[in-house]
């Protein structure tokens, strides 16, 4: 090495023309290839940590050396010596590290080599206690490898052998037991929770199952228990199971709508469900069974305490107040030996619907009842179970009988019996035909025709319950009317085709629906135009044409119109042909409308004649009118000139005159006297005529009006020895109306019993206060009028004698009549054959509608 020899070191660092001649020996030392720097170089780089601090200590000795030594070595050859002094260096240190090392491995290898052995040895005693008989474990490595199963269980556990058949739990274990197991394992792999089960197997056998993490596995354990365990276990599972359907049932139990309570030994709550506090107003359950608050009154209660004493439940139906209200609940308690439970279920609901059914069945049963049709309910086992009136009048059987709730094949044989229904050829065959109702879904239908000739329709209703409704239909009166009704209808079809008046009846389309012969002819129409279904535009766009002013617009629009009103119409058209047509318009039910057409040609034209002449009549009347007018006015001058100039010669002053004179003096006057007052009432009437006549209103005396007028007539009476009777006891003293008119009513009435009256007979004006007036009457005992002459009596110049003196101008009773009704009254005759002539006049206390007289 190159520290053993420290004068060659020194003498390689000198450096001269000799270094290669004196190196030579030194030179000797190193090995081939290794003579040059480059060499050198190569071989520092590649020394270890170890080999570069040697050589950078060897030369720096080596140059300490060979500057004491005064000795003249080259660089070249201090490296070089440095390089091999520090590889040496490398390999002695690496030498002894790799001694020391080996030493150590041998050490470690004879260590690992026990530990192998160890936990072969414990690998061993594992498989050992995990291929026992009583286990088996499921390891799961990673999430992505599959689960490793290691052990068995005893056939007697009932868990399959096979890997996918035991991973596969529910196929092995009860259903609850497979679920906590998988919600188990899962929580174990997701979360690392462990875990202790006791499962139940499809065999009922009891299994352990534990579940831990480890830093690098998951395992799950299955455990094969022992006779004592296996009973431990099960007391373990059937309390799991008692606490879950506890949970459950308490669950339940407060989710229900009906309250519950369970009570300790000595009668206190000792837990209630929400709906029971809410009925008692508590907080909440625990509130409620804190507070004691009791849902039932303390009679209940106590009635509930009594009962439990001979039986241990109790069922009743009870009452309470909750919320205010009070309701029915039905009770159902059950006393064990540590306490009591109930529940209360509302029944008030209940109790109203079957009050209300109840109701509903009386109202249906009442108005069956009152149905004319035979009704008759029978129940599953064909028993009778409602009838109404109908029912048992239409067969005539007892109520007793019937109320006996009979079989049908019973009550049928009693009918058969009676002789109420026809007897059948087979009648076994036949009953049982319509007893298959009851075992039938549909309804069926049967005609009776019975022995008393009465037809009647029998429908069986199943019903969905069981039992058949049995309807009776008496169709007698209803097919005799349908006979009357089709015989009506032929009937009618020929009267129409044979009335002159012509029909058209259209229906809410505006299509004809019916037509007779008459409807066509009057209006010349071709058969086929009124064919049924013909629009009503189409009758009309032939018939514009052939009147003069077409109604046909108006049909239409009362055919097809959409009024709210239908109003009925009438009027009358004139064909281009001179016919003229009345016609009507009817609506009839369900939108129909009915057109007559009634041909009035004849009594057109006769109205038209008629109007003519009445016209004419009316001209000539007017024409009497203004004459009698005319030449009244123009003699009422005469008459006063003459009546004045024979009183004039009547007078003492004018010169005497002979008796005979005298005599005709007085004709004259008595003439004139009677022709002045003929000429005033026609006067009179044709101002009443005219409508110009105004009374005087004025309030008249009765007394002096009746004695004004008897003294008018005095002279006539006293001429034939008649007596003139005045009956006014009843009479009021006065009344309103015109004095004037009033006394000339009473002097013609007097006049004209005066005529007719025997002589030395009497005539009686009577006056008295009626209920809506005062009533005058004038009696005469003449010989009366025939009931042909009352109908003309009133009439103006009629004069008749019928047993009269005189004849006059036949203008009294006419006055008599026209100036009572400008009174507002009336005036009627009572007579007859030998009880003589009796005129009523019937004036108003108050006249209206007239000028009253100024005062």
């Amino acid at each position: 090495m190159p520290g053993d020899n420290p004068l060659r070191a020194g003498q390689a660092v000198t450096g001269g023309h000799e270094d290669s001649s004196k190196a030579a020996p030194v030179a000797g030392l190193w090995p081939a290839g290794v003579r040059r720097w480059p060499v050198a170089r190569r071989l520092l780089a590649a020394t270890s940590v170890f080999g570069l601090s040697s050589v950078d200590a060897a030369l720096a000795q080596a140059d300490v050396v060979a500057r004491k030594a005064g000795l003249s070595v080259s660089a070249v050859e201090v490296m070089q010596l440095a390089v091999f002094a520090g590889v040496m260096g490398a390999a002695l240190v690496s030498a002894i590290v790799l001694i020391r090392e080996r030493a150590r491995i041998s050490a470690e290898n004879v260590d690992l080599r026990a530990r192998v052995a160890d936990l072969n040895a414990s690998l061993q005693r594992s498989d050992a206690l995990l291929n026992l008989r009583d286990q088996r474990v499921v390891v799961w490595a990673s999430e992505k490898q599959k689960p490793e199963l290691v052990g068995s269980l005893p056939a007697e556990a009932g868990a399959p052998e096979e890997r996918a058949a035991f991973l596969a739990f529910g196929r092995w274990l009860m259903p609850r037991s497979a679920a906590a197991l998988d919600h188990a394992v899962a929580a174990l792999r997701e979360k690392g929770t462990s875990f202790d089960l006791v499962v139940e197997s499809q065999t009922s056998a009891p299994l352990e199952v534990q579940g831990r993490k480890s830093p690098s596995h998951f395992l799950v354990r299955f455990v094969a228990l022992s006779e004592s365990q296996r009973n431990q276990a099960r007391l373990k599972l059937e309390n799991q199971r008692l606490a879950a359907d506890y949970d459950n049932m308490l669950g339940l139990i407060d989710a229900l709508k009906m309250p519950f309570w369970i009570r300790a030994a000595d009668g206190r709550l000792k837990w209630v469900n929400r709906a029971y506090a809410e009925a008692v107003e508590a907080l909440n359950a625990e509130a409620a069974t804190r507070e004691g608050k009791e849902f039932l009154g303390t009679p209940a209660r106590e009635s509930i305490v009594q009962q439990h004493l001979a039986h241990p439940v109790f069922e009743q139906t009870l009452s309470t107040v909750v919320r205010g209200d009070r309701r029915v609940f039905s009770v159902t308690d059950f006393a064990g030996g540590d306490g009591s439970a109930g529940i209360a279920l509302d029944m008030s609901g209940v109790e109203t619907i079957r009050e209300e059914y109840e109701r509903t069945v009386r109202s249906h049963a009442d108005t069956l009842d009152q149905l004319t049709t035979a009704v008759a309910i029978f129940d599953p086992q064909e028993k009778l179970r409602f009838f109404n009136q109908a029912f048992q009048k239409l067969w005539d059987l007892d109520v007793a009988f019937l109320e006996s709730a009979p079989d049908n094949a019973l009550l049928l044989d009693r009918l058969r019996s009676d002789g109420k229904i026809a007897e059948q050829p087979e009648w076994r065959r036949w009953k049982e035909n319509l007893l298959g109702a009851y075992r039938s879904v549909d309804s069926q239908e049967h005609w009776w025709h019975l022995p008393d000739s009465r037809t009647i329709r029998v429908i069986a209703n199943p019903q969905p319950k069981g039992g058949v409704t049995w309807v009776f239909e008496n169709l007698t009166e209803r097919m005799d009317l349908e006979s009357r009704y089709h015989t009506a209808v032929r009937v009618q079809g020929e009267t129409l085709d044979n009335l002159a008046e012509g029909v058209a009846v259209f229906g809410p389309d505006g299509r004809i629906r019916l037509s007779n012969p008459a409807f066509v002819n009057l209006w010349g129409l071709p058969a086929e135009t009124v064919e049924a279904k013909t629009h009503i535009s189409a009758i009309r766009a032939q018939c514009d044409a052939l009147a003069e002013n077409s109604p046909w617009p108006t049909f239409v629009a009362a055919v097809t119109g959409f009024d709210d009103e239908r109003r009925d119409g009438s009027g009358q058209t004139e064909l281009r042909n001179g016919t003229v047509l009345r016609y009507a318009v009817i609506h009839l039910p369900n939108g129909q409308v009915m057109i007559t057409f009634v041909d009035v040609t004849d009594s057109v034209n006769v109205e038209r004649a008629l109007k003519d002449k009445n016209e004419a009549l009316e001209k000539a009347d007017q024409l009497k009118n203004d004459f009698v007018q005319h030449v009244s006015y123009e003699l009422r001058s005469p008459l006063t000139n003459i009546i004045g100039f024979a009183e004039l010669l009547s007078l003492p002053a004018t010169g005497p005159l002979a008796p005979r004179q005298r005599e005709y003096l007085g004709h004259i006057g008595s003439s004139s006297s009677v022709l002045l007052t003929i000429v005033n009432d026609i006067l009179d009437l044709a101002t009443v005529d005219a409508g110009i006549m105004e009374l005087e209103i004025a309030e008249v005396r009765v007394d002096q009006t009746i004695a004004a007028a008897a003294e008018l007539v005095a002279e006539r009476l006293d001429e034939h020895a008649i007596k003139l009777k005045i009956d006014a006891a009843q009479a009021p003293k006065s009344f309103h109306g015109d004095e004037t008119r009033i006394r000339q009513i009473l002097y013609n009435l007097l006049s004209n019993a005066a005529n007719y009256a025997p002589e030395a007979s009497t005539i009686s004006l009577s006056c008295r206060q009626a209920a809506n007036g005062v009533e005058f009457a004038v009696h005469d005992d003449g010989p009366g009028m025939a009931p042909e002459i009352l109908d003309t009596v009133f009439r103006r110049f009629e004069p008749r004698v019928n047993g009269g003196r005189r004849r006059g101008a036949g203008l009294g009773l006419s006055i008599v009549k026209s100036f009572v009704e400008l009174h507002g009254g009336t005036v009627r005759i009572d007579t007859g054959k030998d009880r003589g002539t009796t005129v009523i006049c019937l004036f108003p206390t108050t006249p209206t509608g007239v000028r009253e007289a100024a005062e």
